[in-house]
């Protein structure tokens, strides 16, 4: 790796011998992570060390600190999947230069984004464009590429046919909304709470939860984008025509629904899941062409900022419902 090392610890850049780092650090599943002081962690071979600027507090990472993922990390462990910050040495990524961490067990099988600083494998290490808000650099890719391979590779929305979205205000609901109506589509867009109604991105029909029917969303839809889950997920399969599809995209509102096999066979209504990662090198491209939108205000995602000390507020209005779409880690 470029830079000189001493004790374990490189002299390049902002790193220095002595030098400590703030983490987030885990230390039980179901309660959340402490802040502390510690060593700045080692550079390795084939691994980037990276001066972090912003991590996602995503819905994912609250089921790795809850437990409740089918793949935990060894205890203790910095969570965190998604974040952004400065290369400070490598010898793949140019030193100085603004990048996206995610992948490669970043978060899950080892310590991810959730501290000052992170050394993480070359491979999970993405260049972005510089003058990105590193905020947006760490959150956009899971809802941009979610919108897209739902609206276009999943559901395959044509011109003029009525798309239904729920979490619309949410950060893959805002943007789904966006993509779908870009491809010629009336969109309907559902929030569970009035205070959300206002910020669901134009020119999308806002409609509550709690108040789907025919009526208020003017008949029947052709296709169901779903990001929420739970009894929303199942009063919106309702309003999908005979031959319709639904999109299923996350499970916030919850994690089951009950469906009587009789009533579903007779609606004839397409269940479509998407995995983003399975799909997530084939929406790469186009991922990266709404960042561009996005940076250029041609696009909108809703971010919260939160400082590494207030975590317990992010996630709590993570899991509430309350925060308006991505929720994200300041740290520079």
């Amino acid at each position: 790796m470029s830079g000189e090392t001493v004790s374990g610890e490189t002299v390049s850049g902002e790193t220095v011998r002595g030098e400590t780092s703030r983490a987030l650090v885990l230390e039980r599943f179901g309660s959340l992570p402490r802040l502390i002081e510690r060593p700045l962690p080692p550079p390795q071979p084939g691994h980037t060390v990276v001066r972090m600027l912003a991590a996602q507090v995503g819905h994912l990472d609250l089921n790795i600190v809850d437990g409740r993922f089918g793949i935990l990390p060894d205890l203790p462990v910095v969570p965190g999947t998604n974040g952004s910050g400065i290369v400070l040495s490598s010898d793949t990524h140019p030193e100085g230069s603004l990048v996206r961490v995610n992948g490669k067990g970043v978060g899950l099988r080892r310590d991810g984004c959730w501290a000052e600083h992170a050394v993480v494998p070359d491979a999970a290490v993405k260049a972005v464009p510089e003058g990105t808000d590193p905020a947006l650099a760490c959150g956009f890719f899971s809802p941009a590429g979610t919108a897209w391979a739902a609206v276009h590779s999943v559901a395959a929305v044509r011109p003029g046919e009525r798309v239904l979205v729920t979490g619309a205000a949410g950060a893959v609901g805002a943007l789904t909304v966006q993509v779908a109506a870009r491809a010629g589509a009336e969109v309907i867009g559902v929030v569970g709470r009035p205070a959300k109604l206002d910020h669901v991105p134009a020119p999308t029909k806002p409609v509550l939860a709690a108040e789907l029917s025919p009526e208020t969303v003017g008949g029947q839809v052709d296709v169901l984008i779903d990001t929420v889950g739970g009894s929303v997920l199942r009063d919106a399969l309702d309003l999908v025509r005979p031959r319709g599809r639904a999109v299923l995209v996350g499970y916030t509102a919850g994690r089951e629904f009950a469906v009587d096999l009789a009533d579903f066979l007779l609606a004839d209504v397409a269940l479509l899941p998407v995995n983003l990662m399975t799909r997530g090198r084939e929406v790469a491209a186009d991922a990266e062409r709404l960042l561009a939108e996005l940076s250029a205000g041609e696009l909108t995602l809703p971010i919260e900022r939160h400082s590494p000390d207030r975590l317990a507020e992010a996630v709590t209005r993570l899991r509430t419902g309350e925060a308006m779409g991505k929720v994200v880690l300041d740290l520079s």
